[in-house]
């Protein structure tokens, strides 16, 4: 008899196991969206990039680095 629960009891729990689901469900969709949103503007960025460097940009792009034209010896040598 100890082992029966009441019908309140029960429906609290599946009130805040619901709750819980929703929260968890609200923050992940949230994350999955400013994830989407930061992958487009990278993907914006990256053709633009390569359009002003094919323009006759004055700057060298080794390893993700942009370097002035002064080091540009220094990055060639190496």
């Amino acid at each position: 008899m100890g082992r029966e629960k009441s019908p309140g009891l029960k429906i609290l729990w599946v009130w805040t196991i619901g709750t819980a689901a929703i929260l968890v469900t609200s923050v992940v969709r949230t994350r999955m969206q400013d994830m989407q949103t930061m992958m487009n503007q990278n993907q914006e960025q990256a053709p633009k990039e390569n359009q002003n460097g094919s323009a006759g940009d004055s700057s060298v792009l080794m390893d993700e680095t942009v370097l002035p034209e002064s080091d540009r010896e220094i990055a060639e040598k190496l």
